[in-house]
Order: C-alpha cells, then sequence, then structure tokens
C-alpha cells in the first residue's frame, strides 16, 4: 500500500512514470514528491516508488 496525495493506493512495485499513467495523472506540469523528497521528472522513468511510500503529486497553477 502507499499513498498519493493523502489516499491509499495499491502498491504496484512501478516507477513513478508508470504510477502516473496508472492514475491517470497528466505528466505535464506536475511534481512529484516521494517521502519529502522531491524526484527530478528526469529520474521518473528510473525511480520505482516503495511499498509504504507517501508520494505527493502536485500542479502547477495560474494565479495571483
Amino acid at each position: 500500500m502507499i499513498q498519493v496525495n493523502g489516499h491509499d493506493q495499491a502498491f504496484c512495485g512501478e516507477t513513478v512514470n508508470e504510477l502516473l499513467a496508472r492514475l491517470e495523472i497528466d505528466a505535464r506540469g506536475v511534481a512529484v514528491a516521494i517521502d519529502g523528497e522531491i524526484v527530478r521528472r528526469s529520474d521518473w522513468p528510473t525511480t520505482l516508488v516503495s511499498d509504504r511510500s507517501r508520494v505527493e503529486v502536485v500542479t502547477a497553477a495560474a494565479g495571483g
């Protein structure tokens, strides 16, 4: 089990890219942190999400 933005999700032993695809999250304009550490976009294809990880996906929003 992992948490994504505070919600429990099944643990599937996948990379950040695979997780975003499975959750149907558009990767454009988002940042990802695992257990409080920002994951560089260039590392998403090789960074594995571990069991019990806390994943935060933040979307950039325009405004002022």
